[in-house]
């Protein structure tokens, strides 16, 4: 099956998956999530250890100057808009859940800059709850083994891998599938030729013969 040489591929590329992104307590990840959209783990990660030593707490950060928060971040791009997120996210988390990040999806919900692929990310990296995370490269890696078509939304994506692979797998194949597209399934050059699933990509010819 297409499936089973999917994760027989993943698994030999990446045995032991793990989340880029650098964290030590629960809303620190959280933020560090947010702060990565349309951006890279690479950038998010150079500005969160200034952040987080700078503000050592979710009294200090929601207590935080917005200037001060925004040049800090600024490397991970719209930096003003996510400043106000981080302040938000640290009060409503010390205002009204005890200082601890909840795992209701309803009350993460209502987190500023905070969406489904977010609480999935969070969700299954913290909290081990099984999820899958469609970010760009899941879709896209997705799209070209497949697994889903064109024009299937994130939403659509995410339920299809779901029906296609175990539950005990979505935690992992996320992480693999994010990995896959990050450094080999690129948007731009994928590497094809040293592809073993080159056989059921939707865009093998494209890609070997432009």
């Amino acid at each position: 099956m297409k499936t089973s040489k999917i994760i027989e591929y993943l698994d030999s590329l990446f045995p032991n998956p793990k989340c880029e992104l650098n964290y030590n307590k629960d809303y620190e990840f959280l933020i560090a999530i947010v702060l990565s959209a349309q951006s890279t783990d690479k950038r998010v990660n150079s500005v969160t250890p200034i952040l987080f030593n700078k503000f050592k707490s979710l009294k200090a950060l929601k207590m935080a100057d917005a200037n001060e928060l925004e040049n800090i971040i600024r490397p991970v791009g719209s930096f003003r808009k996510k400043a106000s997120y981080i302040k938000e996210i640290a009060r409503i988390i010390d205002d009204e859940c005890n200082g601890v990040v909840p795992t209701d999806r309803d009350k993460l919900v209502t987190f500023p800059g905070v969406g489904r692929k977010t609480i999935n990310v969070f969700l299954s990296e913290y909290y081990n709850v099984p999820a899958i995370a469609v970010d760009t490269h899941v879709e896209r890696v997705s799209k070209r083994l497949g697994l889903a078509k064109l024009d299937d939304d994130v939403l659509t994506v995410e339920r299809k891998l779901q029906k296609k692979f175990d539950k005990n797998l979505w935690s992992r194949l996320h992480l693999q599938l994010v990995l896959f597209g990050r450094y080999h399934c690129k948007a731009i050059k994928p590497e094809c030729y040293n592809c073993k699933l080159v056989d059921i990509c939707k865009e093998k010819k494209k890609n070997l013969f432009d």
